[in-house]
């Protein structure tokens, strides 16, 4: 498989490109290892330690990405704010802030923890599986986003109303209404219940 900006983007101080090591973890979240990205996602997939957030606008939208098209894994297709690795170490809170920034140059405001979810969501497109150890995060964001484009084609900030609507038409992340379901009682207790989250 070629090196994209997706499977290797660190740069090393002699200029060649260094891989994106995460951090393996047990079924309790106990980090056990680490493992090159791209290989943790070959089947049947290595249990990894990830993030997805969760940003709301002050009407209580929810701040959608649709990821780039040049991603190896999931290109093209919606899902939540910002989702990623921490790097071996990171704590995820900390990642989470930093990707957020990363892929759409705002800053999370009121972020705070929304639980973990532990699935296994292989992507039929690519082959690849998602053998995840997620830690859930929701926040307020309190600026427009200005994406990245190798990272984000284009954001929309939706009611859930819009949201059922969107997912029914369009493609998803696989990953996405496992990560939404279980930030639901965060998500409700930061939007309020007119939201209808």
């Amino acid at each position: 498989m070629p090196t994209t900006p997706a499977t290797a983007t660190h740069s090393s101080s002699n200029g060649t490109a260094e891989a994106i090591m995460l951090e393996l973890v047990d079924e309790n979240g106990n980090t056990i290892g680490t493992a090159e990205k791209l290989a943790a996602h070959q089947a049947p997939g290595q249990l990894h330690r990830a993030f997805s957030v969760f940003l709301f606008d002050e009407q209580g939208r929810l701040l959608l990405q649709r990821r780039a098209l040049g991603k190896y894994h999931s290109p093209g297709v919606w899902s939540n704010t910002c989702c990623g690795h921490p790097y071996p170490g990171e704590a995820p809170f900390a990642a989470a802030a930093r990707r957020t920034y990363e892929e759409l140059g705002i800053s999370p405001s009121l972020l705070a923890e929304a639980g973990t979810v532990r699935y296994n969501h292989p992507d039929p497109a690519s082959g690849l599986v998602e053998q995840e150890f997620n830690h859930l995060f929701v926040g307020m964001a309190q600026e427009q986003p200005k994406p990245d484009p190798e990272e984000v084609v284009e954001t929309a900030f939706v009611t859930a109303g819009e949201l059922a609507e969107r997912h029914a038409l369009v493609p998803f992340s696989a990953w996405f209404m496992t990560v939404l379901d279980a930030a639901r009682p965060a998500i409700r207790e930061l939007t309020g219940p007119a939201a209808g989250w």
